[in-house]
């Protein structure tokens, strides 16, 4: 499962391709052109090629949110989603990479900016993007497994001591209001840095506290933790399947899917045996 926010070595990792990607493609631009007996000058290349990579690292936060709603190898339906989303992400590209064209050719390169009209771009450019797409999502799925592995090689933090009174109501903030809900309606709780998200019935509350903690505060008969960043009701789970390299797939009811770490299958299967 992709984690909730993108780690920053992972940003990083986008900007630098996106850069060296930059310097070749403008480098190549201005090969082509002169090859072709039509000189471009570094600034208009230069133009072109950075108003394109720009709107693509912008919309690097959007394919990360699609791939972490919906998982590409979690079946069918999600390859049938990520087909639609490459032609919305080529829309969305081309669309703002011409604004940007509009707006900045007559202050850069000294004239207007001619292009041969929406639809012509979008087909034109659709056969490059759709490649853009899957090469940035694959890109995304690796770095995260990266991530992923790495904090599987580090051993899990042993369980608290279960709490004398289990908490049973949260009071939560959500636009303006204070909201209190029953542990026993929470499907799943996952980590986001110095807060814990709690998912409800398709709703999602943050509260400021770690794992950790929620783990020594909830009964530990329903609550069990699956995962350095995961925790499930183990009322909610309806399917556990085997998934990669040990790890398996829990199905909540809410249609979530979280991962079970292989690190932590024996607290799992400790109040919900699995058979292999």
């Amino acid at each position: 499962m992709i984690p909730r926010r993108p780690d920053w070595r992972l940003v990083a990792l986008w900007a630098a391709a996106l850069g060296l990607s930059l310097v070749a493609r403008t480098w190549t631009l201005m090969s082509d052109a002169e090859r072709a007996r039509f000189p471009m000058s570094w600034a208009e290349a230069l133009t072109l090629e950075a108003t394109s990579h720009a709107v693509v690292f912008a919309l690097l936060p959007a394919i990360y949110w699609a791939h972490r709603r919906w998982p590409l190898m979690a079946g069918w339906r999600n390859l049938a989603v990520h087909a639609l989303g490459s032609v919305v992400f080529c829309v969305a590209h081309v669309v703002a990479m011409v604004a940007l064209r509009l707006a900045l050719y007559p202050l850069i390169v000294g004239r207007a900016y001619q292009y041969g009209g929406l639809v012509d771009q979008l087909l034109y450019e659709y056969g490059k993007d759709v490649v853009t797409y899957a090469i940035l999502s694959a890109g995304t799925i690796a770095f995260a497994q990266f991530l992923v592995r790495r904090e599987e090689d580090k051993p899990p933090e042993p369980p608290p001591p279960p709490p004398a009174e289990p908490l049973e109501r949260f009071a939560v903030r959500k636009k303006g209001k204070e909201i209190l809900l029953d542990a026993g309606d929470i499907a799943w709780i996952e980590a986001a840095g110095n807060y814990a998200v709690l998912h409800v019935g398709g709703q999602t509350y943050e509260v400021r506290s770690s794992l950790t903690k929620l783990e020594g505060e909830l009964d530990p008969r329903r609550f069990v933790r699956v995962h350095k960043s995961y925790m499930v009701n183990i009322a909610r789970v309806r399917e556990v399947e085997p998934w990669m390299s040990g790890d398996w797939r829990i199905r909540m009811d809410d249609g979530a899917e979280v991962s079970l770490s292989r690190r932590y299958r024996d607290r799992f299967e400790a109040v919900a045996p699995v058979k292999a």
